[in-house]
């Protein structure tokens, strides 16, 4: 008798709904946030939605940075946690913030002094760059409070403390909300600000978040948010976080900038394309919660079934992931379709520009699927059997040898209409699913990546 589809004897469908809820809500609450801005700025005009777009690109890498610095720490401490070490959780906590304090000083202090320097990157149009400016100085603060509050729900969410997380998120982003509308719009009796007025916003929200994130370390009985942990040694678990972290850090980091090259070539293309592709981006956040919420919820799983040495249960556990994988970008597709018809009826853009919106609307309903289906595996599957290394090889040829030369050429020795650009950038998550799903059909990223004997003399030096 043929089995079920989606049979669960192992109870791994219960386990990952309890983990995919919380963060689907996070990263539900996520693209709300960038929704409002969007919406919000909708009624101050066309140059502010394009100007907080193309600034918000640095946070997007910025972002990449964390997420490739959490991904580390969650490799490893989903398998410890599985081992029933607490204490390693602990260091390698401390060691991601390290480099997480360090990243984030060096990105804060350049958006603080030459923000005017980071918009003409994307855009030489004067009006962008003097309200992108001014929004990116007054972000340089919000820097390293978000890359000491990524660490460390990174590490709260590896060990199953989900909740948590969407907890504080759900604080951290409502405040955004609410803070967007009173200095956007004047409500309160405070100024109308417009773009500034988004970019205090956030930088109170997420000192609030890291306030808070002291705050539930304080009463925590097993992970702290501790900066003594910065200055535990321990070679071993070191060289495993610098061999691990930086492969999915320069995969995520290669992505992000790649991602965010896209920008710079629809930014030199005019402003109602970079205002299509603001709301685009926006509605695309939608389509993929579902899928970035189970690549999510799967890793942390599979690593902790890993660290367990349990590697058969971990393999039929891929197995069901794929499953939700194609559902979930299935589902984000059918998404994007039926929320079209609203955005193009309250978009108050220009007639080109709504164009170009429809169309790129429509090739993101077939897009999300390919997203799914590689983050799931890169980012979660691989990365859950500690092989970052392959993401990062396979992510710089996609996107720096073909999807950003492709789109330069199409633009600008081409000179090709708006939308055959955005369709070729849309090719790149399709072009190396060959690659990706062969490997993850060979079996090579399935490894056991904890030690033992990490305290011993030698391995503290």
């Amino acid at each position: 008798m043929k089995k079920k589809f989606f049979a669960d004897e192992t109870g791994f469908y219960r386990q990952i709904f309890k983990l995919v809820l919380p963060i689907v809500i996070q990263n539900l609450l996520s693209a709300a946030v960038s929704s409002a801005d969007i919406v919000m700025l909708n009624y101050v005009g066309q140059s502010s939605i394009s100007s907080v777009s193309l600034a918000s690109q640095y946070a997007n890498i910025l972002f990449m940075v964390y997420y490739g610095l959490g991904t580390g720490a969650t490799m490893l401490c989903a398998q410890y946690f599985g081992k029933g070490d607490m204490h390693a959780i602990e260091v390698v906590e401390g060691i991601a913030l390290r480099f997480s304090i360090v990243i984030s000083l060096a990105f804060a202090s350049v958006a603080l002094l030459i923000p005017e320097l980071m918009m003409k990157v994307f855009t030489n149009d004067q009006e962008l760059i003097v309200l992108g400016a001014s929004y990116l100085r007054f972000m340089s603060i919000t820097y390293l409070c978000w890359g000491i509050t990524e660490v460390y729900l990174s590490v709260l969410r590896s060990i199953g403390r989900v909740t948590v997380s969407m907890a504080l998120n759900i604080l951290a982003f409502s405040l955004n909300i609410l803070l967007n509308a009173v200095f956007i719009f004047g409500l309160f009796g405070a100024p109308k600000l417009g773009v500034m007025g988004v970019a205090i916003a956030t930088a109170t929200s997420r000192i609030v978040e890291l306030a808070c994130c002291f705050l539930v370390s304080f009463f925590s009985k097993d992970i702290k948010l501790n900066f003594r942990f910065m200055f535990i040694r321990n070679k071993l678990l070191f060289q495993d976080f610098v061999k691990l972290s930086l492969p999915a850090l320069g995969n995520d980091v290669s992505w992000g900038v790649a991602f965010s090259t896209y920008s710079i070539i629809i930014g030199h293309l005019g402003s109602d394309a970079v205002a299509a592709n603001s709301f685009v981006i926006v509605v695309r956040n939608f389509g993929t919660i579902l899928c970035f919420g189970i690549a999510s919820a799967g890793g942390i799983l599979l690593g902790k079934v890993i660290g367990e040495n349990r590697l058969e249960a971990a393999k039929e556990d891929a197995k069901k992931l794929m499953k939700l994988t194609i559902l979930s970008g299935a589902l984000g597709g059918l998404l994007i379709l039926a929320v079209t018809p609203f955005v193009l009826r309250y978009a108050t853009l220009s007639e080109t520009a709504m164009h170009y919106l429809k169309y790129m609307l429509l090739i993101n309903t077939y897009y999300v699927m390919g997203a799914a289906v590689n983050t799931t595996l890169i980012a979660g599957v691989f990365r859950a059997g500690g092989d970052s290394r392959f993401g990062f090889v396979c992510d710089t040829i996609d996107m720096w040898c073909y999807a950003v030369p492709l789109g330069f050429i199409a633009a600008f020795v081409f000179k090709l209409p708006v939308m055959w650009v955005y369709f070729l950038l849309c090719t790149d998550e399709f072009v190396k699913w060959p690659w990706v799903l062969k490997h993850y059909r060979s079996e090579k990223w399935l490894n056991n990546i904890t030690r033992d004997n990490l305290f011993e003399e030698k391995a503290l030096q």
